[in-house]
């Protein structure tokens, strides 16, 4: 791995920061590119805000990526970005070589109308990765085309997890989670799901190095209305990419080293044209993601020994332009086989709040009291 990758404060893109990015954050910087890239339009949303695709390289190996098709997940977006800084260091050795050896095409707002609104979904309320085979939305439509006219060696669909997630059953926050999609309902292991996991696969024992123990592998339930599941199936291997949490990490600041270099761990390994899909074991060792964490854990338990834990999920919300986390109850009762990403003693009857990086004080105070008093 080439040495510059280890510095990503080099290559932030300091125009691009939290969890909040829309098409206002990206645009400017889109139409700042030097002419080293090709940046186009190839569609519109249900808004009519532009889709923008961008060309770098021109080597022989194609790869698709796009960002932000559920609009509240900027991570990815952010990463990319920042490969964009490095693709541009003329005296990047590694980023030049790159683009000798690769035509990289991203899409890095698939969903600008979800991303300006921070849901999920378009603004015809539909989940553009279940619409992968019904194409009834003007963003489906746009990918699908531009992969048909791109014909890509391989894909990159790149999101982000909730903080629920564990790598495996452990108490390890899921950081980074990846998946080769099934093809199939038998969701058996062709050939071209091999060469998704090889790369998968030398993406893990690099991230190993940063993050031991944080990178799990995604379900890979069967659902051809899933992007993945449909590109893999039309024989071009693709991989989902997750971000998740990092210890303190709620604006996933450091969730974004992390894709930045499994991304470009990734260009590297297909760049050298080393993939042969004879990975397969190793991919089935990383361990499959659970859902072992809450943001907040008050354990407490009664006058008679018995647990009475309180499990508290953060309730991303959009208020006047600004994110915010709103603590809920998700669980109570016995929550020993749970990790919370905060962890309270008895602290039901006392005030409890928190600093959370990037977005002030958290009070569970009232909703504490509440429960007490239900």
């Amino acid at each position: 791995m080439n040495d510059s990758l280890t510095h990503h404060e080099q290559y932030l893109e300091k125009q691009l920061h939290g969890r909040y990015i829309h098409m206002n954050h990206i645009e400017k910087i889109l139409k700042n590119l030097p002419d080293t890239f090709t940046v186009s339009i190839a569609g519109r949303s249900v808004k009519d805000q532009p889709i923008y695709t961008l060309k770098a390289g021109n080597g022989p190996i194609k790869v698709l990526m796009w960002s932000q098709m559920h609009g509240n997940e900027s991570t990815t977006t952010k990463a990319v970005f920042d490969l964009l800084k490095l693709l541009q260091d003329a005296d990047n050795h590694f980023g030049q070589w790159l683009m000798e050896k690769c035509t990289v095409l991203i899409m890095p707002m698939l969903n600008p109308d979800g991303s300006e609104a921070y849901t999920r979904v378009n603004a015809n309320n539909i989940d553009l990765n279940r619409d992968a085979q019904n194409l009834s939305q003007p963003e489906s439509k746009v990918l699908r085309t531009v992969f048909n006219e791109f014909e890509p060696d391989y894909c990159f669909n790149l999101h982000d997890q909730r903080t629920i997630f564990s790598a495996g059953s452990v108490k390890k926050p899921a950081t980074v989670s990846f998946l080769s999609p099934s093809e199939d309902i038998n969701r058996s292991v062709t050939e071209t799901r091999k060469k998704s996991m090889e790369v998968i696969v030398a993406m893990n024992k690099v991230l190993q190095g940063y993050i031991p123990g944080q990178i799990g592998r995604y379900d890979d339930g069967f659902n051809l209305n899933c992007v993945g599941d449909t590109f893999q199936s039309l024989g071009v291997p693709t991989i989902l990419f997750e971000s998740g949490h990092f210890p303190d990490d709620y604006l996933r600041e450091e969730t974004r080293k992390y894709i930045f270099i499994a991304i470009c761990t990734a260009l590297e390994y297909i760049a050298e044209d080393k993939v042969t899909g004879n990975a397969d074991l190793l991919y089935a060792e990383i361990p499959e993601n659970d859902k072992c964490f809450l943001d907040i854990i008050v354990r407490k338990t009664n006058e008679n020994g018995e647990r009475e834990d309180i499990g508290i999920l953060f309730k991303e919300t959009l208020i006047q332009d600004k994110l915010h986390l709103l603590p809920t109850i998700e669980k109570t009762g016995d929550l020993k086989e749970f990790y919370g990403h905060i962890e309270l003693q008895n602290a039901v009857n006392s005030t409890k709040s928190f600093e959370i990086k990037g977005f002030g004080r958290v009070d569970i105070t009232e909703i504490l009291k509440n429960r007490q008093n239900s």
